[in-house]
């Protein structure tokens, strides 16, 4: 892409928060679950989306705002979908309990393969491209090694599904956001994982009685961050024994019951999610204050993410299978 040749090898300049919509992509007939830019700079061009509609597909949300490959391999909607370190592949799972990894170019599936239960999460490893960790509606949360096409280790949760993963700084150790809240007991809400010894390291993070249906990483601090169903995003360290900020707390969205993702731009500065009412918001890390709010969108904005190397440009998805690009 022309657009993004210019900032390559130049330092990531100040997020500033878009104001206007670029692109209104809707090839999707369903719910669209995720969003994710191509890792590799270079090709930073390319958005992949994952639908309740069955399908993956790839677009250029970049200078044109098509559609440049539909990927049809699953039977049931598409919960979860990633990109390979390198960009040349996708990895994708599903309500049909099928994980697939597609060749981006030809198509092909390179490894297909049925687990026990409908996928609701996936995560590469940050340090070995070719392991991934898979979860859903399953106590077991699984790691696989794309080389032998194996299950490489087993971590055993007494929950009934996981909602999000999340590899910690290096890869070390990993988190996992669970559905295992009950009325005398807010344990298990999120639990922290030793990769290499499947040990649980701890399950005592988060206190409230929520859930909490995604996860994200600074990029430049020890911390994390939670969305939580009570409609506010928690902020914790990333380091035992993960303790939560209680000074900051960023909330004025609403996720009743989405599974609405959130994300810091990529200076770390903005903490951007979705929310159940269609809009955007923006939040300032350091005050936890709302910036600003984009209404984005009629049904619940369920994604919103910030481009790796433009620093303006954000891409949104809805429950109505639209995706928007803006700037």
């Amino acid at each position: 892409s022309e657009l993004i040749k210019p900032y390559l090898g130049s330092k990531y300049k100040v997020t500033e928060v878009p104001k206007s919509l670029i692109f209104c992509m809707s090839k999707h007939s369903g719910p669209v679950n995720e969003i994710q830019w191509c890792p590799v700079q270079e090709q930073s061009h390319m958005l992949l989306s994952a639908s309740m509609d069955k399908t993956v597909k790839v677009w250029d949300a970049v200078d044109t705002g098509c559609c440049l490959k539909n990927y049809s391999c699953h039977s049931c909607a598409v919960r979860a979908a990633q990109w390979s370190s390198c960009g040349r592949r996708i990895l994708s799972g599903g309500f049909d309990s099928m994980l697939h990894l597609t060749d981006v170019e030809t198509g092909k599936q390179i490894f297909s393969s049925k687990t026990e239960f409908r996928i609701s999460a996936l995560k590469f490893h940050p340090t070995e491209s070719s392991v991934f960790i898979c979860g859903g509606f399953s106590p077991e949360v699984k790691a696989w090694d794309l080389r032998t096409s194996k299950v490489l280790r087993v971590y055993k949760a007494a929950v009934q599904q996981t909602l999000d993963i999340l590899f910690l700084p290096e890869g070390r150790e990993f988190l996992t956001s669970t559905d295992a809240v009950s009325r005398d007991s807010a344990d298990r809400t999120i639990v922290a994982w030793d990769f290499q010894s499947a040990a649980k390291i701890s399950n005592q993070i988060f206190h409230e009685r929520y859930t909490c249906p995604s996860l994200t990483l600074h990029p430049k601090e020890p911390v994390f961050v939670a969305q939580t169903n009570g409609n506010y995003m928690a902020l914790f360290s990333a380091q035992r024994p993960y303790r939560i900020n209680k000074k900051k707390r960023y909330e004025g969205h609403k996720v009743e019951g989405f599974a609405v993702g959130c994300e810091f731009s990529p200076d770390g500065t903005l903490l951007v999610t979705g929310s159940s009412d269609g809009k955007v918001f923006f939040y300032n890390y350091h005050s936890s204050r709302i910036i600003r709010t984009l209404s984005a969108h009629k049904e619940a904005c369920v994604s919103a993410i910030f481009h790796p190397v433009l620093p303006s440009l954000l891409a949104t998805c809805d429950w109505a299978g639209e995706i928007k690009v803006w700037q």
